[in-house]
């Protein structure tokens, strides 16, 4: 069967939002492929005309998902409001029961720290603009204090966001966002020794 003109674009383009949001939601190892394009609508052998493996189709994930979520957080930060507005939707509720839609870093850090090294230096680069873009946007101090608070915010930040989402008791998790907001609000707007 001839397909129109596009149509393995779109194919790749549906595997890799199918497995960004299960990735997150399910951890990458829980994911297997065959599951994975069933759930895209596809069979299994279909997969490796898209990509030479999963570890592959993993970098990719991680490249798409963290430079959209990067656009997300340079516009909300540009918005004029500061980085406030930005910590405060991290460390939500919300947020928190959507892994599926969240940040990769609060999703991915433990398993991505078990793959390749090609893998982890995306994961990596990724890491560094996100801080490089908080970093700008936090008040007056060297580059140098700016990228230390920026790393230890995202850090800070994903942190206890896995942190709420591992706990089974709703009021504990409910409390670990609040102090996360009260601490990550704090230090984002605190002077500089």
């Amino acid at each position: 069967m001839r397909y129109g003109k596009g149509h393995k674009d779109e194919t790749r383009k549906r595997i890799l939002d199918v497995a960004a949001k299960r990735f997150r939601k399910d951890g990458v190892d829980a994911v297997g492929v065959a599951g994975l394009m069933a759930d895209a609508g596809l069979t299994h052998g279909g997969f490796y005309s898209h990509f030479p493996s999963k570890e592959h189709l993993v970098r990719e994930v991680l490249d798409t998902v963290l430079e959209t979520r990067h656009a997300s957080l340079e516009r909300s930060a540009a918005s004029g409001n500061g980085i406030e507005p930005v910590i405060e939707r991290y460390l939500s509720e919300r947020h928190r029961d959507e892994p599926e839609n969240g940040c990769p870093f609060a999703c991915f850090a433990v398993e991505i720290a078990r793959h390749e090294p090609e893998t982890r230096e995306i994961f990596t680069a990724k890491f560094n603009r996100h801080v490089e873009l908080i970093a700008a946007h936090l008040p007056e101090g060297s580059e140098e204090q700016r990228r230390q608070r920026a790393t230890a915010l995202l850090g800070l930040m994903s942190g206890m966001l896995q942190l709420a989402r591992a706990t089974p008791s709703p009021e504990t998790s409910d409390e670990i966002l609040a102090s996360a907001r009260q601490h990550a609000l704090a230090m984002a707007v605190a002077p500089y020794a």
